[in-house]
């Protein structure tokens, strides 16, 4: 047909694929799946002009195109970079990536603090994943980290500016979704936050997707906070006739209570159809929806765990590519010695024993 797009092939990670004319390097690695796709913190699909802040998703092009096959010279931002036909790109296959990642991680806990023991977002936060799959155990910032005080930005939306990361999705969600934005980020370098101009507060009708977009416990639900743990508690899909918008939704419940209501989200945790604040806020009684049944989790999600029988979690890849990569490897050529019996035949078992004696009989003269 006339109207049908031209396809282009990129290669990631070694796997092929056919994208249209147009498509960035993280769709084309979306089309694959989560085993070659960057991980993305400010990008968010749904949201016109997100993306390319965080840094989180940095890829090497190791060929910029079939006709123009020479590598890129520095990492670049798969979310706002355009595919080209023959392009070949190395994510998690490449140690350059690898090491700048940690290094973007290590960005980003620079001020974030250690809230994950009281914050509501534990569980589902997207930069305890990003830090856990990508990051390093330990910290090299000494200086003190930047602090603000929570603020009310709505009658039913907290801000903790200090988890904030400054990843500007929600205020691409204001922008989009209301017809008056009235917060943003204020203040420049390390004093940049996001915050009301003079305490405004938000009141649009669906100024609650702030929170489904956070990727962090900066934007939390005052409806919900401390109520329970994401992972003792049941979601549930249903829907009901709205006429503000899709009404499919996602309804927590701990036990017989619905504790809270969010908008729906796809396997990369972004909303596809926003809710209204009618929906999220004041419709928590079963009575209000109509149950679709439970909801589809990722085995290997903390909010799967005790849900499932044994055995059943699917092991993690970034585990795996890990443990790969990381620890020395086995060499099953060596010769080893079958059962005890040759263990103590063994010239090593020998010497080993003859060196525990001198340790002990020192001990014993000393004492």
């Amino acid at each position: 047909m006339e109207n049908e797009v031209p396809l282009i092939k990129v290669t990631i990670d070694g796997q092929e694929i056919r994208v249209p004319v147009g498509s960035t390097i993280m769709e084309a690695a979306r089309q694959i799946g989560p085993s070659v796709a960057p991980p993305a913190m400010c990008y968010y699909k749904p949201l016109q002009g997100s993306g390319g802040k965080c840094r989180a998703c940095l890829v090497k092009v190791m060929a910029g195109s079939e006709k123009d096959p020479r590598p890129m010279p520095k990492l670049v931002a798969s979310c706002i970079t355009g595919a080209q036909d023959g392009m070949v790109v190395e994510n998690f296959t490449n140690p350059e990536v690898v090491e700048a990642r940690k290094g973007v991680v290590e960005f980003l806990l620079i001020n974030h603090p250690l809230d994950c023991p009281v914050c509501d977002q534990a569980g589902e936060c997207h930069l305890q994943d990003f830090a856990f799959e990508n990051g390093v155990g330990e910290k090299r910032f000494v200086e003190e980290k930047r602090t603000f005080e929570p603020e009310d930005i709505g009658d039913k939306v907290q801000l903790h500016m200090n988890r904030c990361i400054l990843c500007y999705r929600c205020v691409y969600t204001a922008n989009q979704l209301t017809e008056k934005r009235v917060h943003g980020v204020m203040g420049r370098g390390d004093h940049a936050q996001i915050s009301t101009y003079i305490k405004n507060s938000l009141e649009s009708d669906f100024y609650g997707n702030v929170i489904d977009v956070c990727p962090v416990g900066a934007l939390t639900d005052k409806t919900y906070r401390f109520k329970s743990r994401v992972w003792f508690s049941k979601p549930v899909d249903a829907h009901c006739d709205c006429d503000k918008c899709s009404g499919k939704v996602q309804i927590w419940y701990k036990g017989d209570e619905v504790i809270r209501v969010t908008a729906r989200k796809n396997q990369w945790g972004e909303v596809e159809d926003f809710i209204c604040n009618t929906c999220r806020f004041e419709k928590k009684k079963t009575s209000d929806w109509v149950i679709e049944g439970p909801s589809k989790i990722a085995r290997n999600s903390v909010i799967a765990q005790n849900k499932y029988g044994l055995n059943q979690g699917k092991k993690p890849e970034y585990a795996l590519n890990y443990a790969a990569t990381n620890f020395k490897k086995i060499d099953d050529s060596r010769e080893y010695n079958q059962n005890l019996d040759q263990i103590k035949k063994s010239e090593d078992y020998k010497a080993l024993m003859q060196k525990n004696d001198k340790f002990f009989s020192k001990e014993k003269s000393l004492k």
